[in-house]
């Protein structure tokens, strides 16, 4: 029985002088690929003043801007709606 005081009282001992190592894991955002280097042109439209809000906490809650949004919901619909022959055409 007192060895095993000795032992209980040791690890008490040890784990008050040494500090627990705790990982650290470094998170890093995945950002979407830039889309090539193409001149930028203005786009301006009228959207509801609900659909912006939800636009914009969506952009705080993934670290988005409204552009990035903006250009990946484009490019998904159109790849969606487009004919590919359209597309193709288009891009010449």
């Amino acid at each position: 029985m007192e060895n095993y005081k000795n032992k209980l009282g040791n690890l008490a001992d040890k784990l008050k002088q040494e500090r627990p190592k705790t990982p650290i894991q470094e998170v890093m955002p995945v950002k979407a690929e830039p889309v090539p280097n193409e001149p930028e042109v203005q786009f301006n439209n009228r959207i509801p003043k609900g659909l912006l809000k939800r636009l914009k906490t969506f952009g705080l809650e993934y670290d988005e801007s409204l552009k990035d949004i903006n250009i990946q919901a484009l490019e998904l619909y159109l790849s969606h709606k487009a004919k590919p022959e359209q597309t193709i055409k288009n891009a010449e």
